[in-house]
């Protein structure tokens, strides 16, 4: 009798230390010290009851490869263990082991068809197989719990790519009538405006992006593109500084920026973002050179307009409406006649065929008359 109440007690003591060692290890991994967790859970004498404590040990101290082999044992030994399964999965995924992954979750969706966030994570994985069915998987998803947001996000985006707006406008009406906030599904309905061209519908809800708090270069980029679309540039020109803030030697931006400034006549800031753009561009700028010539010249810097002329003609000499556009300005900046007369000569020579070949003509014989008659005003 003596005897199996002292192994009676030994059994109690033992359980109590074990329970201990589970608690301490709890403890430890509750208040951030993982690796000392790990060494509890390891002496603790139930290992399958502790593998998913270890993987998420090691997860978090960034050692993936024991997070790996735990998970393993873990599922090895819990067989029926759907949650376990399940977090093994997400890790799986987190780790780009998206086969595996995708193999778990159709395991799991076999297992409860009805759960929808099986569906979804499968869907996940298949995506990054570049499986197609994986849309199949959104959608299940989606028929088991409608307010399930990111598989409608998923949806939305697939239709929107896809060009099917008023499908795409469907889903994101049904997510939103469930979470109104949700960013993603407010960048996808703006997006869906704007690339249908109702730039008005399109502001409204990249407006809302930035009330919510987002900002990013692509939204102030599109929202400055859409004003400039409704010929209200001095917001666009807001919008594109924004968006030059997360990228300050974007050159098409600023170049962009100083053609808004040409469209309200404000020549100086079009001169200096134009210029500031040519410097920092890589390739054929014959067409911004035009541009900051037009800009000098309504500034009536014909001098530098007609350096920048050069310019646009050395990087495309082909181009015969920079070369016109040479000639016209070398008529405004010089007061020789036989030198403003030369300009347009040298056109013709250049451009023997071209269409703009009548008002060159024009222009060398207005040019006389004029020469003649100022010489003809002096005789007297």
């Amino acid at each position: 009798m003596i005897r199996l109440i002292f192994i009676f007690l030994l059994l109690v003591f033992k359980t109590e230390a074990q329970t201990s060692v589970l608690n301490i290890a709890d403890s430890l991994f509750a208040h951030g010290n993982y690796s000392k967790a790990i060494a509890q859970y390891k002496v603790y004498d139930n290992p399958p009851e502790v593998y998913h404590k270890i993987a998420k040990a090691y997860i978090a101290i960034g050692n993936y490869d024991e997070a790996l082999i735990n998970y393993e044992k873990g599922v090895e030994t819990n067989p029926k263990n759907t949650l376990l399964k399940y977090d093994f999965g997400k890790f799986l995924y987190r780790t780009e082991n998206f086969k595996r992954a995708a193999e778990i979750f159709n395991k799991l969706v076999y297992t409860d068809y009805k759960n929808p966030n099986f569906h979804y994570e499968l869907g996940l994985s298949l995506e990054q197989l570049k499986d197609s069915t994986a849309q199949n998987r959104f959608f299940s998803a989606f028929q088991l719990d409608s307010t399930h947001q990111k598989a409608i996000y998923k949806i939305a985006r697939h239709h929107l790519k896809k060009g099917h707006n008023k499908l795409a406008d469907k889903y994101i009406d049904i997510g939103l009538s469930s979470y109104k906030n949700n960013k993603q599904l407010i960048s996808l309905k703006a997006q869906n405006y704007y690339v249908r061209n109702q730039y008005e519908n399109a502001i409204v809800w990249f407006e809302k992006l930035l009330e919510l708090g987002e900002s990013s270069e692509f939204i102030h980029e599109k929202l400055s593109l859409s004003y400039a679309q409704l010929y209200e540039f001095e917001k666009a020109i807001i919008q594109r500084e924004l968006a030059l803030q997360f990228s300050p030697k974007d050159a098409t931006s600023i170049y962009v920026i100083g053609t808004y400034y040409e469209k309200i006549d404000d020549f100086k800031n079009a001169e200096k973002y134009i210029s500031k753009a040519l410097s920092i561009l890589d390739k054929p700028l014959d067409a911004e050179y035009a541009k900051l010539a037009t800009v000098l010249n309504r500034q009536k810097k014909y001098k530098e307009g007609i350096e920048a002329l050069k310019k646009a003609v050395k990087e495309n000499p082909a181009n015969e409406f920079s070369s016109f556009h040479l000639a016209i300005t070398l008529e405004a900046y010089y007061a020789d006649y036989d030198a403003k007369i030369k300009g347009y000569e040298d056109f013709k020579k250049k451009f023997p065929n071209s269409k703009l070949k009548a008002y060159a003509d024009e222009r060398i014989s207005s040019l006389k008359k004029e020469k003649f008659l100022k010489v003809e005003k002096k005789a007297d």
